[in-house]
C-alpha cells in the first residue's frame, strides 16, 4: 500500500482524462492513481478500459456530486492520504513531493493544497483555488491571489507556505483518518464550497490548512458547470447559507443572515439589471431551498458547535470583502491585509 492516493472524480471527462490523465501518472510515481467515474454516459469507461488499464477505475451506480461521489469512491480506498484531484488538472514534475514531506512533517496539519495556476493562461493564478483560500465574516470566500473577479498574475507575490482556512477541492490533500472523523464531505451539498466546510470543520476542531506553494499544478476550471450557469449560482448561493448555518456559533449567525438577505437581493439586482435571467432566479431559489432543508442541518450544526475548539472569530477574516473591494478599491489579498 502507498501512503498516498490521487483519487480523480470522473464524470462525462473522457476528453479531459486523455488529456491530463497521462501528466498524473508520469509525475506521480509516488502514488496509486486512481479513477472514480461517476455514472457518466460518455465514453469514459471504454478510454479508461483501453488507453488506461493500469489504472484502477471505481464504478460508482449513480451521479452522486462531487461530495458524495468523493464521499463513495474513498471508502473503497486504503491510504494515510486522500489527494482529492478534478480531472482537469495538468501536474508538473516534482509536485507532489513538496505536499508529502511537509505533510509527514506536520502532523497538525490535516489538509493542504498546490499553488494553481490557470492551464489556459499560463502566467495567471486560477480562480478556484490560488495559493488558498479564506471567508469575510460574511460568507464570502476569497484567496491569496483572487478576490472576486479580480485574478493575479503569479509573479511569485504568494510563494510562501502560509495557514489557509480551505484548500481547494481542484487539488486537496487530506489525512484520510481526519478526513473521515470530520465527517467527509456534506453529500447534500452536490457541488460547490463542500470543501470550504470540510476546511472550516477541520479548522474550528484544531487543525491546521496550508498551502504548499513550491507545488505548482495547472486547473481549467468551470469543466462540469461554466460561471454564468444559472445551476452554478443556485448551488453557490443555497451552498453558502449552509456552509454559514452549519459553522456560525449563534452570536454571529443571526446578525450575517440579516446581512446576507440583503446582499444577496443586491447581487440578484445585479443580474437583473445585466440581463442574467436565469441567475436572478437562482439567488432566490437558492435561499428558499436553504429555508427548506435548514431542519436537516440542525444536528450537524449542534455537533460542529460542540465539537469547535477554535472559534469562528479567530478562523474568519475580520472585514467585509465587499466593502473593502468595491468601495475602498482594494483587489488584491496583499492590498486586503495592508
Amino acid at each position: 500500500m502507498k501512503s498516498i492516493a490521487i483519487v480523480i472524480l470522473n464524470w462525462n471527462g473522457a476528453d479531459m482524462l486523455r488529456k491530463f490523465l497521462p501528466s498524473v501518472l508520469k509525475y506521480s510515481q509516488e502514488a496509486e492513481v486512481i479513477v472514480a467515474d461517476n455514472a457518466s454516459k460518455d465514453d469514459s469507461l471504454k478510454v479508461m478500459e483501453s488507453e488506461f488499464p493500469e489504472v484502477r477505475t471505481i464504478v460508482l451506480d449513480k451521479n452522486y456530486g462531487f461530495a458524495d461521489g468523493y464521499n463513495q469512491a474513498l471508502r473503497q480506498v486504503d491510504a494515510e492520504y486522500y489527494l482529492l484531484l478534478n480531472s482537469d488538472v495538468e501536474v508538473t514534475e516534482g509536485w507532489l513531493r513538496p505536499l508529502l514531506s511537509y505533510m509527514d512533517a506536520h502532523s497538525e496539519v490535516a489538509a493542504c493544497q498546490p499553488k494553481l495556476r490557470c492551464e489556459w493562461n499560463r502566467p495567471m493564478l486560477e480562480y478556484a483555488g490560488a495559493c488558498g483560500g479564506y471567508i469575510d465574516w460574511l460568507g464570502y470566500p476569497f484567496c491569496r491571489g483572487r478576490v472576486f473577479n479580480t485574478i493575479e498574475e503569479d509573479l511569485a507575490q504568494y510563494d510562501t507556505i502560509a495557514p489557509v482556512l480551505w484548500a481547494t477541492g481542484a487539488a486537496l490533500m487530506i489525512r484520510s483518518k481526519q478526513y473521515w472523523e470530520a465527517g467527509g464531505l456534506d453529500a447534500r451539498f452536490f457541488a460547490h464550497q463542500e470543501e470550504i466546510d470540510l476546511c472550516w470543520r477541520l479548522r474550528s476542531r484544531g487543525h491546521q490548512i496550508v498551502c504548499i506553494p513550491e507545488s505548482v499544478v495547472y486547473h481549467v476550471g468551470g469543466a462540469s458547470l461554466p460561471k454564468s450557469n444559472s445551476r452554478k449560482t443556485f448551488l453557490n448561493f443555497r451552498n453558502n447559507m449552509i456552509l454559514l448555518y452549519k459553522n456560525l456559533p449563534d452570536e454571529q449567525l443571526a446578525c450575517v443572515m440579516r446581512w446576507r438577505f440583503w446582499l444577496d437581493a443586491l447581487a440578484s439586482l445585479y443580474f437583473f439589471l445585466t440581463l442574467q435571467w436565469g441567475s436572478c432566479m437562482a439567488v432566490w431559489k437558492g435561499r428558499w431551498a436553504f429555508c427548506r432543508m435548514k431542519a436537516d442541518f440542525r444536528s450537524d450544526r449542534e455537533k460542529n458547535m460542540q465539537a469547535t475548539v477554535v472559534p469562528a472569530n479567530e478562523i474568519l477574516f475580520p472585514k467585509s470583502i465587499l466593502w473593502q473591494y468595491h468601495l475602498k478599491g482594494k483587489k488584491t489579498y496583499d492590498q486586503l491585509n495592508a
